[in-house]
C-alpha cells in the first residue's frame, strides 16, 4: 500500500523524471491512499501554474483530475487529527506533513513524497518511504525502503 502526498502526485502527473521513477515503484495492483487534503494541495499547485501562464485552464483541469484519479481511497483528516497533533508536537514537524506520516504508519504503507524533510523524518522513525540516494558522484538511485515487519509498528 502507498500513501501518496501532493509533492509526489504532482511529479507523477507532470511525468517528470522523478515522477516516472515513482510510477515504476508502484507494484502491480497496489492500493494508493491519501488524505482528503490532497484535493486542496493539488488544486493550489496547479492553479498557480495557470496564473503564471505556464498551463492552460484545460491542462490544469486534466492534471488535477489525473492526480485525484491516482488515489484509490481518501482518508478524512478528521480521522487522524488527534494523533497528528500529538506527533507534530512530539517530533517538532509540520502538522501537514505529519498527517501523511501518521496515515502511512497506521497502514504500514510506503510513503511517496518528494519532501526531503518528511523523508528524513520517515527514515528516522522507521517508516517505509521512497528516497533518492547518490550511489556514485552524479549517479542517483531512487530507492523504496521498506521494513520487513512494518505491519508490527
Amino acid at each position: 500500500m502507498i500513501v501518496l502526498d501532493a509533492s509526489a502526485a504532482l511529479e507523477m502527473v507532470q511525468r517528470t523524471e522523478a515522477g516516472s521513477t515513482l510510477e515504476g515503484l508502484v507494484y502491480n495492483g497496489e492500493t494508493i491512499i491519501s488524505l482528503d487534503l490532497l484535493y486542496g494541495e493539488v488544486l493550489s499547485a496547479f492553479t498557480k501554474y495557470a496564473r503564471a501562464g505556464l498551463m492552460s485552464d484545460k491542462e490544469v483541469k486534466e492534471k488535477v483530475e489525473a492526480a485525484i484519479s491516482m488515489v484509490d481511497s481518501f482518508v478524512p483528516m478528521k480521522d487522524l487529527y488527534v494523533e497528528a497533533l500529538s506527533e507534530s508536537l512530539r517530533l517538532g514537524h509540520s502538522p501537514y506533513d505529519i498527517f501523511y506520516f501518521v496515515l502511512a504508519r497506521r497502514n504500514a504503507a510506503t510513503l511517496f513524497t518528494m519532501d526531503r524533510r518528511l523523508i528524513d523524518l520517515a527514515m528516522r522513525n522507521g517508516l517505509n518511504c521512497v528516497f533518492e540516494a547518490e550511489v556514485t558522484p552524479g549517479e542517483n538511485w531512487t530507492i523504496r525502503a521498506e521494513i520487513e515487519d512494518a505491519a508490527k509498528l
